[in-house]
Formats: C-alpha cells, sequence, structure tokens
C-alpha cells in the first residue's frame, strides 16, 4: 500500500491532546490554547463558561481572515455563553462548537486541505 505524506505547510497540525494540554509540531503545550494561523496562543478560558467576547477578540478582530472557528468545549460539546456566541455573530464569523477531541480532529483534516481554519480548544 502507498501511503501520500500530508503536507501542513507552515502550520503545525495537532499531535497529541489530553492531561491538560496539547502537542503540536512535537512541542508540548499545557492549558487551554487558542490556534490562530501562524500563532499558538495561551488561552485563558478554562471551561465554557470562561469565554467571553474578550476571550474571543483575536479571532473577533481578523474575522474575515477565516473560513472557520473551531471551538474545542472540552471532554464535552457544551454551550457557548449567550454574550460570546453574540459577538461571534456580530463579526460574521462561522464557528462549531464540539467536544476538544473532535475540535482537535477536524482542525487537521481542515488544516490538511489548506482550510483558513482557527480554533480555540479548551485543555482536557
Amino acid at each position: 500500500m502507498h501511503l501520500n505524506e500530508i503536507n501542513f505547510g507552515a502550520r503545525p497540525p495537532i499531535d497529541s491532546y489530553g492531561g491538560g494540554g496539547f502537542s503540536l509540531g512535537g512541542v508540548r503545550h499545557a492549558g487551554s490554547l487558542a490556534l490562530h494561523f501562524d500563532r499558538m496562543i495561551d488561552w485563558a478560558p478554562r471551561t465554557p463558561a470562561d469565554i467571553t467576547p474578550e476571550a474571543l477578540a483575536l479571532f473577533i478582530a481578523d474575522a474575515g481572515a477565516m473560513d472557520v472557528l473551531l471551538l474545542g468545549m472540552g471532554p464535552d460539546i457544551a454551550n457557548l455563553p449567550a454574550d460570546a456566541r453574540a459577538a461571534l455573530d456580530a463579526a460574521g464569523i462561522g464557528y462549531d462548537l464540539m467536544s476538544t477531541a473532535a475540535a482537535c480532529r477536524t482542525y487537521n483534516v481542515l488544516l490538511a486541505e489548506d482550510r483558513r481554519v482557527a480554533a480555540a480548544l479548551i485543555a482536557v
């Protein structure tokens, strides 16, 4: 069987998640993480209730630059607080709420497709 190597370009894929953090491109990051194009930033929210418009400001500032924002809500899918949902809607950002595990897998698929994907991931 012939396997094709996936080229993720300059943006590293998520190698693993769990244990309170993530590994990207072989580098371990503890805690929640925001992935925004060429940046990996520690992200303050630790629970879905912690997601505020301020926590999403990085993404809102570049609303037109992304195809989709994946929101990894922790071990399970959870509702986005109303003020955060309203801020994303007002900015015209398409977003998808899912568990962090699903968001990590989806991020890698969209990254491999060279999509303009961003992710805000609560650590599990």
